[in-house]
């Protein structure tokens, strides 16, 4: 009994098996190619450029309101400065009713 090759050696296989790696990792190359990137755009509403201008207005502005500060101080040194306790208090209840409801 003579054994012929059946023409699937191991060298025919590793060659064949590169060539399918071959075209399959260069197939996602060529759809790149092939597709157009398209870009990515935001636009704002005029809404949003609004809040951005104030945003950037507000950062513009001091931490402290020195004039203000000046202004309390000289009336606490001179006495004229005035404390309502019941404005201070309906101030209060007013903001701890608006924070239950909320």
């Amino acid at each position: 009994m003579k054994i012929s090759e059946s023409g699937n050696s191991i060298t025919e296989l590793i060659s064949q098996y590169k060539i399918n790696e071959e075209k399959v990792s260069s197939e996602p190359e060529k759809q790149a190619a092939n597709s157009v990137v398209q870009e990515e755009k935001v636009t704002l509403s005029s809404a949003a450029r609004d809040i951005q201008q104030a945003e950037k207005a507000v950062e513009k502005l001091p931490d402290v309101r020195e004039e203000k500060v000046r202004e309390l101080q000289n009336q606490i040194e001179t006495g004229r400065y005035d404390v309502n306790g019941e404005k201070i208090a309906g101030k209060m209840i007013s903001e701890s009713l608006l924070d239950i409801m909320v």
